[in-house]
């Protein structure tokens, strides 16, 4: 897959398929425009083109901003675009000067004039162009103009699925990762740095990986302890698949004061502060709960040992 990082580098394609949107988190109601996407590609003997946006538009133009939190960062939905065999991606840098475009604006300068589209596949809900104002009526009463053809995926196709960003959004905010990831079709993963951090851990036989999250705008779940994979690459190239069970939260019995990610790892002893890992969510044990001291948290450390290890040998 080729990423293009904005306009500039950008020729016409011959023979381009495109469809455009947010896309974050490449969930199962995208998969469903992907998989239409290529399929339209392969047998028209063209190449897929998605084009999307970074950063959220809404991050740019909307009230709530702040309070937005994405299931995906850039580089994870570069990854995931290429897995679903997109054989181009166009990320436009949105900015308050390009959400002013008009539709027509958009049609003619992006659609046209950069890409060289020659249809358009879309869902049954995609808008653009200044205040959302072009959809697929819009196009198809000018398609002839424009010069190309323009496919919307029908309402049942994407609703079938019953899936949205915002419904996995939800669902990870109360911990909810077994409907999240039946959505998304994968486990929703975190991938940061590990940091120093009061290691208390490894005074109590649980020594753990504290985490600091890469990007600040990806969706942290709620506070609890969950099972885990752990993917670890260290000096090799591949990455090492590992168990383990992860809290999120303020370790109350320990009077924390910030929220921490805090990973125990399974049958691992290496020091690895300042490397990266991938945390895949598996399942919510049990929410962050206060303890009448530490022999009272390590004995329930014990139960959720046993409990995510369960968990992971059924995966």
């Amino acid at each position: 897959m080729r990423v293009y990082r904005g306009l500039d580098d950008l020729q016409p394609l011959p023979n381009a398929v495109v469809t455009s949107g947010t896309f974050d988190g490449v969930h199962r109601g995208h998969q469903t425009i992907l998989q239409r996407l290529t399929e339209v590609a392969r047998t028209s003997d063209g190449q897929s083109v998605l084009i999307t946006y970074w950063p959220h538009p809404r991050t740019v133009v909307a009230n709530d901003s702040q309070d937005l939190k994405l299931l995906t960062t850039l580089d994870e939905k570069i990854t995931l675009l290429e897995q679903a065999g997109v054989d181009h991606l166009v990320v436009i840098p949105f900015t308050r000067s390009f959400s002013q475009l008009t539709s027509e604006e958009y049609i003619r300068q992006i659609l046209i004039d950069k890409i060289g589209t020659k249809k358009l596949v879309i869902g049954y809900d995609h808008r653009f162009g200044r205040d959302r104002e072009g959809g697929f009526d819009y196009i198809r009463a000018h398609q002839s103009e424009y010069g190309f053809e323009v496919e919307e995926i029908p309402r049942q196709d994407v609703e079938a699925v019953g899936v949205s960003s915002s419904k996995i959004r939800a669902a990870l905010s109360e911990g909810n990762v077994h409907t999240a990831n039946l959505f998304l079709g994968r486990p929703y993963s975190l991938t940061g740095t590990i940091v120093k951090g009061r290691q208390l851990g490894r005074t109590i036989g649980f020594p753990t990986a504290n985490m600091q999250v890469d990007d600040p705008v990806k969706l942290i779940p709620a506070n609890g302890v969950y099972a885990v994979d752990v993917l670890y690459a260290g000096q090799s190239a591949n990455d090492q698949l590992l168990g383990g069970m992860l809290n999120i939260g303020f370790r109350p019995t320990v009077a924390g004061t910030n929220q921490t990610i805090e990973t125990y790892i399974f049958d691992f002893e290496k020091d690895i502060y300042g490397e990266h890992l991938t945390l895949r969510f598996r399942e919510f044990l049990r929410p962050e709960q206060k303890f009448d001291g530490l022999p009272a948290l390590v004995e329930q450390l014990k139960r959720d040992e046993e409990s995510a290890r369960t968990v992971l040998a059924g995966h």
